[in-house]
């Protein structure tokens, strides 16, 4: 008999043997155990299935983080529906764009937007349900009397799990189809390069809407019957009460910088922990060394997209280097190219391509891949610029989109970005490009200066030089309290580039207070 491919049951073939064993441990002590994963997620695939759902079926979710939310998602694969998990700050119109593109058949959603949401569907056909806050609404109202035993449905490995849409930082975001096979796949090689077991406990304190915490954190504990800290989000000093319990933290690099803020996180905190990842966002060099310095820990930096989950990792036994996301992972296969799809040097920064089982089949509505988005021999192409150095650590250069061509010169922002992270007045920084009247582009620096710092526009002006090319030095430079991110810590460039898209407008000289 043919094994089913259903990433719920390959879930279920990693399941403790005894269920009572708590899956996830909330802020107030309260347990969920594996039989209770099991038998609400039962439940909730019976109701959706009673509901006229059928395999392929899609599922809209906005709902807060909540132990129900989990259910949710795993019901949805053990009936072989898609699910398709929308940020909770989506508003009005961007939440009409994903219900008109993924046309699901049910929509789950918190009570206080149930209106909206009949408004955006078609009532004849989408059921809308609710849960708050409490993990409580009219899907959990429903289940009541619905009995946890359902088959976990066929699946073949290529088909359809979860429907994850892009970020949309530039033009509408695609929504990126994750297969069954995709995640298992990835998760079996996460699971094992990063020495899950059963004995771990994962403190998860990531949206439950992205990746990061749906696809990979809660993956790889169901995945090697782990159990988790269930936080609804991160909040500074809950993580540091849950640490002690606690084996393993992924988060995103703003984690870290809370944490080193606070003066009660120290190396007594973390004494229990074996491994800190990061990931979603690039991992400034000074906090993975000052967090080496405050717990002796070394942070796990790796990098994923959401077409893939994750492409490389830093190694858990070995050397983890600061500003790279390590070698590819087993089974995955990394290169970086040029302009015309040849192979460049080591050390040289071109287009990061990627193939492996991981990596998606497409983009919701088309039926085959796009050449844009694929190379003939099946990489797929990330639109990440990169460099990969001699020993195969892959170095991240940023978007290629990102990518600033003043004077015919590539500039890449990730690179300046680190000299100028470097600097002890600097916290961080956003390098971005605007219209040039004389160059095409000229390159801008949007800094956060550290407490108590005078930023002087010359004096970073002669420290870059020294470390950079001319035609890499920004022409402009502002300071400003705080960067503009998403909730995933990633720096919001094209906020950055509207708001400073008349930089060079009335003149080509540097100016010294906005450079």
């Amino acid at each position: 008999m043919k094994s089913n491919d259903n990433l719920f049951a390959e879930f279920m073939r990693h399941f403790p043997a005894d269920r009572s064993k708590p899956l996830l441990i909330t802020p107030d002590g309260h347990a969920c155990s594996y039989a209770d994963a099991l038998d609400e997620s039962g439940r909730i695939a019976r109701c959706l299935s009673d509901l006229g759902l059928r395999a392929g079926d899609r599922v809209s979710v906005q709902v807060h983080k909540t132990p129900a939310a989990l259910w949710l998602y795993l019901a949805c694969l053990r009936g072989g529906f898609v699910f398709q998990p929308l940020n909770t700050d989506y508003q009005r119109e961007e939440l009409a764009y994903f219900i008109k593109d993924a046309k699901p058949a049910a929509i789950v959603c918190d009570p206080e937007r149930e209106t909206l949401f009949h408004e955006l569907s078609n009532r004849d056909t989408c059921a809308v349900l609710t849960l708050d806050a409490s993990g409580k609404g009219s899907l959990t109202e429903a289940c009541l009397e619905m009995p946890p035993a359902f088959r976990v449905r066929e699946r073949k490995a290529t088909d359809i799990a979860v429907l994850l849409y892009s970020s949309g930082t530039t033009g509408l975001p695609k929504g990126a189809k994750l297969s069954h096979g995709n995640l298992a796949a990835n998760l079996r090689t996460l699971v094992a390069v990063w020495g899950f077991g059963e004995s771990d406990c994962l403190l998860h304190a990531l949206p439950v809407y992205h990746a990061h915490g749906l696809l990979v954190a809660l993956g790889c504990v169901l995945m090697s019957g782990s159990s988790l800290a269930f936080l609804p989000r991160f909040n500074t000093s809950q993580v540091i009460a849950a640490l002690p319990g606690c084996t393993v933290m992924m988060g995103v690099p703003t984690y870290y910088t809370r944490l080193l803020a606070d003066t009660d996180f120290n190396k007594t905190v973390a004494a229990r922990m074996r491994l800190f990842i990061s990931g979603s966002a690039p991992l400034p060099p000074d906090v993975f060394h000052q967090f080496q310095e405050r717990t002796g820990h070394t942070i796990l930096e790796r990098y994923g997209m959401t077409e893939t989950c994750m492409n490389t990792s830093n190694p858990l036994q070995g050397e983890r280097r600061a500003g790279s996301v390590g070698p590819a992972l087993p089974g995955v296969s990394i290169r970086v190219m040029d302009d015309h799809d040849l192979p460049v040097p080591p050390g040289t920064t071109g287009h990061l391509e990627v193939k492996g089982p991981n990596v998606f089949s497409g983009y919701w509505g088309s039926k085959q891949r796009r050449k844009e988005d694929f190379t003939t021999d099946g990489y797929f192409r990330t639109g990440d610029a990169a460099w990969i150095d001699t020993d195969g650590y892959i170095y991240i250069a940023g978007r290629s989109r990102d990518m600033i061509i003043s004077g015919g010169l590539n500039v890449y922002p990730r690179e300046v970005e680190r000299v100028l992270d470097s600097l002890n007045e600097v916290a961080e920084s956003a390098v971005i490009g605007a219209p040039h009247p004389d160059f095409g582009e000229g390159v801008v620096a949007v800094i956060v200066s550290r407490p108590g710092a005078n930023i002087n526009a010359e004096d970073v002006l002669n420290a870059l030089r020294s470390r950079l090319a001319g035609y890499k030095l920004p022409r402009r430079l502002y300071v400003i309290d705080e960067l503009p991110r998403n909730s995933m810590g990633k720096v919001l460039k094209n906020h950055l580039r509207e708001q400073y898209a008349n930089a060079f407008a009335a003149t080509t000289a540097v100016p010294h207070n906005g450079l």
